[in-house]
């Protein structure tokens, strides 16, 4: 008979060892792809948004010529879109409520508005509010997510938001 020498780790040891080894490849390779389709899915998320950046005031004929430049990042058309503002002066009382309308917005296309507000004093402004969206419409557009995923800038002095 032939003596065949006895291993020095058990099938149990080696087995559990194995799983071990597993586990901590897991680790480093899965773990790391989770991090990375989760970081995916919240860039979407923040990437779905209208985005509002009140440009210019400048004083007109007719008073306070705003500039905007929307940007509609929510994955669909919106073929119409307006918002209720709130003009405060820069004591903070409100001057004005009023509505501008943008019409449409492509998806992915930048698009320059400008609105004329009569007997305004572009000088005399400290802040524009947008207090509501009065029109949020387009296929696959949810009718509030104009105002819940609105994000706003100013290029001028004046506080501008919601």
């Amino acid at each position: 008979m032939m003596n065949i020498p006895r291993a020095a780790v058990s099938v149990r040891d080696f087995t559990r060892t194995t799983a071990v080894a597993i586990a901590a490849l897991a680790s480093v390779f899965i773990l790391p792809l989770e991090a990375v389709a989760q970081e995916a899915s919240g860039a979407e998320g923040e990437a779905s948004s209208l985005q509002l950046e009140l440009n210019a005031l400048q004083p007109s004929d007719k008073g306070c010529r705003f500039t905007f430049v929307a940007f509609n990042q929510l994955g669909s058309e919106i073929s119409q879109v307006a918002f209720e503002l709130a003009l405060f002066d820069k004591a903070g009382m409100i001057s004005r409520l009023t509505i501008v309308d943008f019409k449409e917005l492509p998806q992915g296309k930048t698009k320059v508005r400008q609105f004329d507000f009569p007997g305004v004093d572009c000088g005399n402004l400290g802040r524009v509010l947008v207090n509501d969206a009065t029109q949020c419409t387009g296929e696959a557009i949810e009718p509030q997510a104009c105002i819940r995923k609105l994000k706003t800038e100013t290029g001028t002095d004046v506080i501008f938001g919601s």
